[in-house]
């Protein structure tokens, strides 16, 4: 259990309402300050009769108990016994819950039971998530009972919450389900309601496209039963109905039946093997350069295909010959969630205890609460949602891993998906299985190498691999719909409505010259004519840049020209340009003209292309272009060094600018995330104080009503007993009074406070001051009898007023009324002297 700020109340209506003989263990972690003693163990005490302690290292966890966190701690469940570690994290950066959960996901798996409770922030979701990933129970309380709803609406926001109640509530609904649910490894009986599992997996296929008829009737009949007692429904019927009303449920349980258990270096004897033997092996078979590739089916979220990926790196640094190879690995699984956890690359600090320090200092980047993995090894990897049971398989594998994922499919799926495995292997490629799973009698398709390991090599087998093996695996393409052929428009039904305009259309497209007109960038934004002769799309990503799709010969006198023309008011002519076309080399003539009006024309350049005739010895004068004499030659060269002159210049000059505001936008950039980073840990320290603060304060305010119920306890017990008392402090001041005290006295509520020496009383008692005085120099206590005004005697007592921690601080003086005891014993003197 989980609670930050406002916590207190909700454990009290938690615990006030669990019962004591559950057989369970609570696990209570509460932000607290840690550096004041916690008094949360000693305050839950009231609210339940089970045993409330604090936990202690290596403490054992028993049925029925209540263990709470120490401050300044982090508290981890191995097995059934608790680990108390100091934080890792400075103070305002700790998230003890997620800690809690996340080991508590590991050590019970579906046994584990998460409640996230009110408080601040967002601690617990992670631990949550990680709970509900494994098959655990998550459990929040409803936001609108928290005094504090940031952590439950966080939990909520995740999408994993199981039960979702007022804290006074969830003890009946975690008892429910608990009574209800299958305990761990119990294999479910075959009941009368069997039949209503085939509708439950039709309304799945139907709303996710999944099949799971071919899955063990055990696995779905225990995922649908804690379903079901999620929702207290104890008849397979109601629970089909429910379905059907509710596509919402369906998804749900669509992700119930997708919980893998998985964790990074799981049976790390197989790693070991792959390391030193499997895959040095694959890598002496490949030539350097080439890449090895690898499968992992049913992925989960990531650590297998990440373990791998590290195995790979740590094997190739062994083999010096192999430094070329790389390995590219394509991980799957059904679980959208799942994958996108696995591209995420982050995991929680708990995998400390599966990965060797030196392996997270390498392949893992540590952040305060969780480590991501280092990009080197993300990249190795591809994820990708995919159904090993619909959708094609990965091929030309050399390694393909498929652990546990077996063991939820039955026999007649199993010995459909190994012939698929041995089809995406390349020859003398590797199959790596789960503890629980085997190849059966499947021996024609696969060798053992480590029989105890469950791993195999493919053999070659002329049955597996023909070309119609996928047609029989998978449903045929032509079982899926296609699209409607669109009829194609019938000419004759375009009739024009307007002849001139439709003349005018075709005499400018096919007699007017190709034109186009260019913005200030010099993107087309216009065309007219045929221009395919002069322009031509680019290679890759679409580009309407003038200068991108000039054609060869006509890009640089373009690029110049369109330079010239920005300054002239007469468009610009230039003649005898050859351009390489599609049919050999073509001349052209440009006129480029940048309009300054019309306004819708304003800062856009028209380029017009007309086709020359090309110079040819047969043509006469008038027809053959003048040649260009040196003269000429020499000024163009002249103009184009200018040009290169003035581009470099500005390229200089442009590149110095870029620089220098590329510097300044660093340093503010470094300026703004050391600000950033500070603002986020003071946010962070400040949020953390506050929860803290939050926890003492209700710690502090039941200790205060404690005082008050004492408070008035005393009181009573004080005027109950008809005895006149004043208590005085040090310097003899009235600090608290019986009623009985006022009819010897005058005192009222103002004169708290006030002097022994400013109050008048009924007794004859002149060296009372200098008695208290004495008293509080000596300790001695002081007895007198006096008598008062009214003739009245009391017994006067005047002793020190010592408190707990044994200082003085005043006095306390009782008067008793011995009234009828003087006159008893006058009367008796009287008879003894007659």
């Amino acid at each position: 259990m989980g609670a930050s700020a406002g916590g207190l109340a909700a454990l009290e209506d938690f615990f006030r309402n669990m019962p004591t003989d559950t057989g369970m263990a609570f696990v209570v972690v509460q932000h607290l300050d840690p550096t004041r003693k916690a008094l949360l163990a000693e305050l839950l005490q009231r609210f339940t009769a089970m045993p409330v302690n604090e936990a202690r290292n290596d403490m054992p966890v028993k049925p029925d108990c209540v263990y709470v966190i120490p401050p300044n701690s982090e508290l981890r469940v191995e097995g059934n016994i608790l680990k108390v570690e100091e934080p890792g994290e400075p103070r305002g950066q700790r998230l003890p819950v997620n800690v809690l959960f996340s080991s508590l996901a590991s050590a019970h798996n579906e046994q584990a039971i998460a409640v996230v409770l009110s408080g601040m922030g967002s601690d617990g979701t992670l631990g949550l998530q990680a709970i509900k990933a494994t098959g655990g129970l998550a459990v929040a309380q409803e936001p609108g009972n928290a005094q504090f709803d940031a952590m439950p609406k966080s939990a909520v926001a995740s999408g994993c919450v199981d039960i979702l109640a007022p804290a006074e509530e969830l003890p009946g609904r975690i008892l429910a389900y608990v009574s209800q649910v299958p305990q761990a490894g119990a294999v479910p009986e075959a009941v009368s309601q069997q039949p209503f599992l085939e509708p439950i997996v039709r309304l799945l296929q139907h709303h996710t496209r999944h099949d799971f008829s071919l899955y063990k009737p055990s696995t779905l009949q225990r995922r649908i039963e804690r379903r079901m007692a999620v929702h207290g429904l104890t008849e397979l019927s109601a629970y089909t109905e429910y379905l059907k009303a509710n596509k919402q449920e369906v998804l749900l349980l669509f992700r119930e039946l997708l919980i893998g258990v998985t964790e990074f270096f799981r049976d790390s004897e197989v790693w070991d093997f792959l390391a030193e033997s499997a895959l040095p092996r694959l890598m002496s078979e490949r030539q350097s350069g080439e890449k090895l590739r690898a499968w992992v089916a049913g992925c989960s979220t990531g650590e297998e295909a990440y373990t791998l990926a590290m195995v790979f790196l740590e094997a190739r640094d062994q083999a010096p010959e192999s430094q070329q190879l790389s390995l590219q690995i394509f991980a799957s699984d059904l679980s959208p969630e799942a994958i996108a956890t696995a591209r995420r690359g982050r995991y929680p600090r708990t995998i400390e205890k599966s990965i060797s320090s030196e392996r997270l200092v390498r392949f893992f980047t540590r952040h305060d609460d969780h480590y991501r993995v280092h990009p080197s090894i993300r990249d190795m990897v591809l994820f990708a949602q995919h159904d090993v049971i619909l959708d094609p398989p990965f091929t030309r594998m050399d390694l393909v891993t498929c652990r546990n994922l077996l063991i939820y499919f039955g026999p007649m799926l199993q010995r459909r998906l190994l012939p698929l495995f041995h089809y995406s292997l390349r020859p003398d490629g590797l199959l790596l299985l789960g503890k629980s799973e085997t190849i059966g009698k499947l021996t024609n398709l696969f060798q053992p190498i480590k029989p105890k390991l469950r791993i195999y090599r493919r053999k070659e087998h002329k049955t597996v691999g023909g070309t119609d093996f996928l047609l029989k695996s998978f449903p045929p393409l032509s079982t899926f719909p296609q699209e409607r052929t669109l009829k194609a428009p019938d000419p004759s039904s375009q009739i024009p409505d307007n002849l001139q305009a439709e003349a005018d259309r075709v005499l400018l497209q096919n007699y007017s010259p190709a034109a186009v007109v260019l913005n200030n960038n010099a993107d087309i934004v216009y065309i007219s004519g045929r221009t395919g002769k002069y322009l031509e799309p680019a290679a890759g990503k679409a580009n309407w840049n003038i200068h991108a799709m000039a054609r060869q010969g006509l890009r640089g006198t373009l690029y110049t020209a369109l330079q010239q023309a920005e300054t002239l008011r007469e468009p610009l002519e230039i003649k005898d340009v050859q351009v390489q076309t599609g049919n050999g080399i073509q001349n052209i003539s440009l006129s480029i003209q940048t309009f300054h009006e019309p306004a819708p024309l304003k800062d856009m350049t028209m380029v017009v292309f007309r086709d020359t005739p090309a110079s040819t010895p047969g043509n006469s004068s008038k027809q053959r272009p003048s040649t260009p004499s040196s003269r000429d030659h020499e000024q163009q060269i002249e103009q184009y060094q200018q040009e290169i002159r003035r581009l470099q210049e500005e390229g200089r000059l442009t590149r110095e600018e870029l620089q220098a505001t590329n510097e300044e936008l660093q340093s503010a950039n470094e300026e703004l995330q050391s600000a950033n980073e500070e603002l986020t840990t003071s946010k962070e320290e400040m949020q953390s104080m506050n929860e803290e603060l939050q926890t003492i304060n209700a710690e502090l305010q039941t200790k205060l009503d404690d005082l008050a119920l004492a408070q008035s306890d005393m009181q009573n017990v004080l005027n109950s007993i008809e005895i006149a008392i004043l208590f005085l402090d040090q310097d003899l001041n009235v600090r608290r009074y019986t009623s009985q005290a006022t009819a010897i006295f005058s005192l009222r509520e103002s004169d708290l406070g006030r002097p022994l020496t400013d109050l008048s009383t009924t007794l004859d008692y002149p060296e009372l001051q200098n008695d208290a005085k004495k008293v509080l120099s000596t300790l001695d206590e002081s007895e007198k009898q006096i008598i008062t005004t009214d003739k009245r005697w009391f017994s006067v007592r005047i002793m020190a007023y010592r408190r707990l921690d044994d200082v003085i601080d005043g006095v306390v003086i009782t008067l008793v009324d011995i009234t009828e005891t003087k006159g008893l014993e006058s009367h008796l003197r009287q008879q003894s002297e007659s």
